[in-house]
């Protein structure tokens, strides 16, 4: 059952997002069988906006929230918020799901 779990970075947390990159990429590529997808938000001039998105396939809530618990970033303090909410696979990889 797929999650989508929406973060945003505290204030001023650049510096502490890039201490943490590598630690999260090793995170994301030892747990990539959950996920469906994953990244940064980013401003139009491609720029970090400061929070992710990551669509992972778990069977509740609350490995959902486990995962993001895990996650690096959220270890380092980084997010000011998370929502996981229950995500429905209608496309994915131009393949219609439903």
């Amino acid at each position: 059952m797929p999650y989508m779990i929406e973060t945003w970075d505290k204030p001023n947390r650049q510096e502490l997002r890039k201490q943490t990159r590598d630690e999260h990429l090793a995170y994301l590529a030892a747990h990539a069988g959950k996920l469906l997808a994953c990244g940064a938000k980013l401003n139009d001039d491609g720029s970090d906006a400061g929070g992710g998105i990551y669509i992972v396939d778990v069977d509740t809530r609350a490995e959902a929230e486990a995962f993001i618990a895990a996650d690096p970033f959220s270890r380092a303090d980084l997010f000011r918020e998370v929502r996981v909410v229950r995500w429905r696979k209608a496309y994915l990889a131009g393949q219609c799901c439903l």
